[in-house]
């Protein structure tokens, strides 16, 4: 399965310094090229996650509509219309975790703080900082949730949390519920924990991307702004230059299937693609 990535001040100083922190990343690679048409229709074009089941080959989008099942044909919205800004999935079959806003009608407070789904996303509880915290980056490890909206916390049980010690602000951050290591991308490069988030080093030499996501506890890639992806076999601790994937990628996912086959998968705001050969070349996904 794929792992897929606390507000003490306002949601709109949030949004800002995510902008500025894409900015930043952006502009250190040149501009994607627009896909071409797919056929592959996506719900909404505003994506904030992408989760792949490698056993079942399910495909979920986490959007500012709702989470979608690309699986079926057409797509189906799972559960309410929330705006779910943060999107993670934990050990058991089932169960997510996101952060977010109410969607239209709904009775949640505003922010969502963390959400947790037992049933794949189909119903939702509130498990804690409601109307504090919402979530634009956040993963699950082996010990718990990291997640950031300002501050970079921790949490056990997604109930209790505690303010890690980090002076970087992340555009993403991956992680894998069978290990601790962490990855938060940033304009100077990855962070990378092995402590599930508690403290956090520079890793030499690594490359500047926006999205990364976990294949397994130990595989993991990365997508830079303009599109090049890279790949690590040590949890981020050494990369390497991988393919192209031309598009403007908004989420990033990576499994390893019965086979022991490693995916790749991006979402663009009007298609799904996926890599069969370890991030060297893209074809466009039919997840139907």
């Amino acid at each position: 399965m794929a792992f897929a990535f606390i507000l003490r001040r306002p949601a709109a100083t949030i949004t800002c310094a995510a902008a500025a922190l894409v900015v930043a990343l952006s502009a250190c690679s040149p501009a994607p090229t627009a896909p071409p048409q797919t056929g592959n229709d996506l719900p909404d074009a505003h994506i904030h996650g992408l989760n792949v089941n490698g056993e079942t080959g399910q495909v979920l989008l986490a959007t500012h509509k709702g989470l979608y099942d690309m699986s079926a044909n057409p797509a189906v919205r799972v559960g309410p219309e929330n705006d779910l800004m943060g999107f993670a999935s934990a050990k058991d079959p089932g169960v997510f975790f996101a952060s977010g806003h109410p969607g239209p009608g709904s009775s949640l407070p505003n922010p969502l703080g963390l959400i947790k789904s037992s049933d794949g996303g189909r119903t939702w509880e509130q498990l804690s900082r409601q109307r504090e915290s919402d979530f634009h980056a956040l993963t699950t490890t082996k010990s718990g949730i990291v997640a950031f909206d300002g501050a970079l916390q921790t949490s056990p049980d997604g109930k209790t949390w505690q303010t890690a010690t980090a002076g970087f602000q992340p555009a993403t951050l991956a992680g894998n519920p069978y290990s601790d290591t962490v990855l938060a991308t940033t304009a100077d490069g990855v962070q990378r924990s092995t402590d599930a988030g508690r403290t956090w080093a520079l890793a030499k030499s690594s490359p500047v991307i926006q999205f990364a996501a976990f294949a397994d506890a130990q595989e993991a890639f990365g997508v830079e702004p303009g599109g090049a992806v890279h790949y690590s076999p040590d949890g981020g601790a050494t990369w390497t230059r991988q393919g192209q994937v031309s598009a403007d990628v908004q989420a990033i996912a990576a499994t390893k299937g019965p086979d022991g086959k490693t995916a790749l998968w991006a979402a663009s705001p009007t298609a799904l693609w996926v890599s069969t050969d370890g991030g060297a070349t893209f074809h466009p996904a039919n997840a139907s």
